[in-house]
């Protein structure tokens, strides 16, 4: 009984492994483009205003 249950986590640990990396991989790139979104806009509204033009609603 115990080699079964080992031979089943030795077997499911490559694909929960690779699972965690995938989704921190791209839990990483969602937040970095949300940061330059956000930083992106806020300079896009400093030139506007430098500009004496009207913000972008």
């Amino acid at each position: 009984m115990n080699d079964v249950i080992s031979g089943i986590v030795w077997a499911l640990a490559p694909t929960v492994l690779v699972g965690l990396l995938f989704w921190a991989i791209m839990r990483a790139i969602v937040r970095a483009d949300r940061n330059e979104r956000k930083a992106y806009t806020r300079l896009e509204a400093e030139e506007r205003a430098r500009r004496g033009l009207a913000p972008k609603p």
